[in-house]
């Protein structure tokens, strides 16, 4: 009797293990196919940057392979020039709304003043104006400051964000206020208290704000396009658009300028995912 339950059991078993198998491998070609799916247009992308100009009409394998297309790019437009300005733009950008976003998460959520609360949530709100609202106002105080057609006239209005103050306050609430409080009777000052122990603690949100500012900024478009006039000033996205103008259109070299200019992006997430994964974890669970 003993034999023939056990029997049952295994049988039970293998049935359970079988159905679990089969549903993790419906699982797995399901997401091999969406991954297939997204990654289609950068196929396509890849593919065109190889063609010639009449082969991005008619096929979309390319009859002749012309790898010469990368040179041309560079010969056609400034493309060295264009891809150091969007990388100093960006990494600045970073730099500035990091700090900046650190210093503002710290007050709003370690330092105790009146109206804290009330002045973060007005902060917050700024978060529901659309940007092509601001662009005007923002665009006549880089005018009336000097900044027009300048780094610095890209720099400075995406030097703070709310987005990045608020991602950052929620990573500060999650630390224990007993560090502070432990701190402060060993003789710790505010900026040590900040400085040595919550920036350390907040490192995964510092990342994660960092990577996707470098991100947003590198491929920004609307706002260099009407504030930059010289040509040595220009980012890699509007620079691209010589391949796209009212002089003709030449996809296969825009394609491969458009490669190429992704290749920053795609070694910061190689290089980071984990640290954005871990990141993003960690703000979720705790917040």
């Amino acid at each position: 009797m003993a034999n023939a339950n056990d029997v049952a059991a295994a049988k039970t078993g293998a049935h359970i293990e079988a159905r679990y198998s089969i549903g993790h491998l419906i699982v797995y070609i399901t997401l091999v196919a969406l991954a297939l799916f997204f990654l289609l247009p950068f196929i396509w992308q890849v593919l065109t940057s190889f063609k010639t100009l009449l082969d991005t009409e008619r096929t979309i394998w390319p009859s002749v392979w012309v790898p010469r297309n990368y040179l041309k790019v560079f010969e056609q437009i400034r493309f060295g020039r264009y891809f150091f300005n969007s990388i100093f733009v960006a990494l600045w950008v970073t730099t500035l709304q990091v700090t900046t976003s650190s210093f503002a998460a710290f007050a709003f959520s370690r330092l105790k003043w009146p109206g804290r609360d009330k002045v973060f949530l007005l902060y917050l709100a700024t978060m529901m104006i659309p940007p092509v609202v601001l662009m005007i106002p923002n665009f006549w105080i880089i005018m009336r400051l000097g900044l027009y057609n300048s780094y610095a006239g890209l720099i400075v209005p995406a030097a703070f964000s709310a987005f990045g103050t608020f991602l950052l306050r929620q990573f500060m609430m999650t630390i224990p206020s007993s560090l502070d409080e432990a701190a402060t009777i060993d003789g710790a000052t505010e900026w040590q208290v900040f400085t040595d122990i919550i920036l350390p603690l907040a490192r995964p949100g510092i990342i994660v704000l960092s990577i996707f500012t470098f991100m947003g900024n590198y491929r920004s478009f609307f706002w260099p396009l009407i504030l930059i006039k010289d040509d040595a000033l220009r980012t890699l996205p509007i620079g691209l658009m010589y391949f796209d103008s009212v002089y003709g259109q030449q996809i296969n070299l825009l394609m491969a300028g458009s490669v190429m200019s992704i290749v920053p992006l795609v070694i910061v997430f190689v290089i980071f995912q984990r640290q954005i994964i871990s990141g993003i974890q960690i703000g979720a669970v705790k917040g």
